[in-house]
């Protein structure tokens, strides 16, 4: 017997997300903000404790929304995206839109559900910890815009202002990184997990705590959807004879810039990394793609180490 009456499906878009509930046409949409969430969840409240939520994988933009569910203690799976779409094309519809998409979600949950398994927080502080990263590199892009304006003024006190905005974001930023390192310290799971991430070379305690938090799927994937997750898996681009040049597309926006940083820094480390990175130059790659195989390096194989870590304590 099921343990859910309802099938609550839910598509994320960057801006707003539908909601379905199986077997219902009606369908609803809401902000993808804060606010958004919390008028969801007080319009279906009556229903959570029967209900079975079920989001896809949107390269970042369903993780306030499955963080907060959880923290609501409301059940939700996070359905793999190729097998929704595969489930969709069983029934013979090419039809895309929001809605649809929500109710296909919704009809996978109710004919699946014995087969999904449910999203379960590394941390019970997830989503505070996700709330104050994603804070952290908003924080981030302001102060560059800020310095970037420091540039160009003439007027002294354009400058004194600039100078002072650039003081209190830093501060600001600062005092959220001491915050994150707390919530960590006091979580030893992840404590551990942020150890094992800063033994790659190019990794340090602030990348280490951003992939950890906002790629929760490591040690969980193979290696070729944690690239694809991640946006570094390159996409075949031949037709006929042509063979054209293959690009990494998609993935989640945040995760990127991470890696980036982190290959920057492993292809200066006195490592295996850096030996890598300086073989693919010497065969004639250019340095953008030679430094992207390097972040799909890097990704992998903190992908590998934190699924030893957990096959470790399957074990005990």
């Amino acid at each position: 017997m099921s343990l859910y009456n309802n099938f609550i499906g839910m598509d994320i878009g960057k801006c707003s997300f539908v909601v379905a509930v199986n077997g219902q046409k009606e369908t609803k949409e809401y902000n993808n903000t804060t606010q958004g969430i919390k008028e969801f969840i007080k319009d279906y409240k009556n229903i959570f404790g029967q209900s079975l939520c079920i989001l896809e994988n949107t390269g970042g933009y369903e993780l306030e929304l499955l963080y907060t569910l959880c923290g609501h203690k409301i059940a939700v799976h996070r359905a793999d995206t190729r097998k929704v779409k595969n489930f969709i094309r069983s029934y013979g519809n090419s039809a895309k839109t929001d809605k649809l998409d929500a109710k296909a979600l919704a009809k996978y949950g109710a004919e699946r559900k014995s087969l999904l398994e449910l999203f379960t927080p590394q941390s019970k502080q997830a989503l505070n910890l996700f709330e104050l990263v994603r804070r952290r590199q908003d924080l981030k892009k302001i102060l560059v815009a800020e310095k970037n304006r420091l540039q160009t003024p003439s007027v002294s006190i354009i400058k004194s202002s600039c100078k002072k905005i650039i003081k209190a974001i830093t501060g600001q930023i600062e005092a959220i990184t001491k915050k994150i390192k707390e919530l960590i310290d006091s979580d030893p799971i992840l404590k551990q997990k942020q150890e094992i991430l800063k033994t790659i070379p190019g990794i340090g305690d602030i990348i280490a705590f951003e992939l950890l938090i906002l790629l929760p799927e490591l040690g969980s994937l193979d290696r070729r959807k944690i690239a694809s997750l991640s946006g570094l898996a390159p996409m075949s681009n031949d037709s006929g004879k042509h063979q054209g040049y293959r690009k990494t597309y998609h993935g989640r926006n945040e995760v990127k810039p991470i890696l980036f940083l982190a290959a920057m820094a492993a292809r200066c480390s006195k490592s295996e990394l850096r030996g890598f990175y300086e073989n693919l130059i010497a065969r004639g790659k250019k340095k953008m793609v030679a430094l992207t195989a390097l972040m799909s390096k890097i990704v992998v194989i903190a992908n590998a180490r934190l699924r030893d870590f957990y096959n470790e304590k399957r074990m005990i």
